[in-house]
């Protein structure tokens, strides 16, 4: 057995799971629990990194990728749990915006902030009617 670093293990359960295309298949049958389990995840990431630092820029690029900007997987949780959707992308913006996410690609946080923007609007029109 093999003793890793905390940056070694979180990288391993990020590759594992959190980003791991059958557990997000499998988050997707389980409609809103899985896209409420999915803004879990992004959650207990954020505050991880907020209290370790150990989460890399690399890993926000992905789940940010899979989780935001990957249109299957978004438009599962704008149908299942579009609250989700909108935590994910604000928690997100959050690291951006802390510095915990160190250098976004402008594109991507592009990409994410119009994602955000959509599900309020969503949101906002599901409140309204």
């Amino acid at each position: 057995m093999r003793t890793r670093t905390l940056s070694e293990e979180t990288s391993r359960i990020f590759r594992a799971r959190v980003v791991n295309p059958n557990w997000l298949a499998a988050m997707r049958r389980h409609g809103y629990k899985g896209a409420f389990e999915l803004a879990a995840t992004v959650d207990y990431l954020f505050g991880y990194d907020a209290t370790t630092g150990v989460i890399a820029d690399w890993m926000y690029d992905k789940l940010t990728e899979a989780y935001v900007l990957d249109p299957e997987n978004r438009e599962f949780m704008e149908r299942s749990n579009p609250w989700a959707l909108h935590g994910i992308a604000e928690r997100l913006l959050e690291a951006a915006e802390r510095g915990m996410w160190e250098h976004p690609d402008p594109d991507v946080l592009r990409d994410l902030q119009e994602a955000y923007l959509k599900a309020e609007g969503d949101l906002e029109d599901d409140t309204s009617r």
